[in-house]
């Protein structure tokens, strides 16, 4: 696991990731607790975020009514924090439906921000991804303390939460860029 002093310094590197026009390097499906599939690409729909996936049945933050909430649909996990803190790959994969070079933060992507992400159109949500206790049983406590340490939160580290706006498909290669 990768130390604090080692998270900071490469923190520049992070925050120099490209603002717009950032390249998906990787797609996740998790049809189950702790199941990881890496396909090419992902469906993205308004009504079950990524068809198939655990938002719909297991998600971790629901509206009154009970209903998954949709502000979580997807995440977006920047690649270059993903280098930094997935070093042992015995250890599962986040679980982000997409990782891509791209600069989360909220200077770059303010909330309700617009994405095209491949052919489907996203929001940025206003919940913080904190990182939850399994970021911090998988990387260490120095990786969760990281993301929330003073000044960091408005970073986004560790990614951002997204609902879908418009139905699309997502495939590695494809392109985010700012609507």
């Amino acid at each position: 696991m990768i130390g604090f002093d080692d998270l900071q310094a490469a923190l520049p590197h992070v925050l120099a990731a490209p603002k717009n026009d950032a390249p998906v390097t990787g797609l996740c499906f998790r049809p189950g607790v702790g199941e990881r599939i890496f396909p090419d690409h992902l469906r993205l729909t308004v009504a079950e975020g990524v068809p198939g996936d655990r938002w719909l049945s297991r998600p971790w933050l629901r509206l009154p009514d009970g209903r998954p909430h949709p502000a979580i649909q997807v995440s977006i996990l920047p690649q270059r924090v993903l280098d930094l803190v997935w070093r042992d790959r015995t250890q599962p994969h986040p679980g982000d439906p997409v990782i891509a070079d791209l600069d989360t933060s909220e200077e770059n992507l303010p909330i309700g921000s617009l994405l095209r992400v491949g052919t489907a159109v996203v929001r940025v949500s206003d919940v913080f991804n904190d990182g939850c206790v399994k970021w911090k049983v998988r990387y260490g406590a120095e990786a969760k303390n990281w993301i929330t340490s003073p000044g960091h939160p408005a970073l986004r580290l560790r990614g951002i939460l997204c609902s879908v706006e418009q139905d699309g498909e997502v495939r590695v290669g494809n392109r985010i860029v700012k609507l």
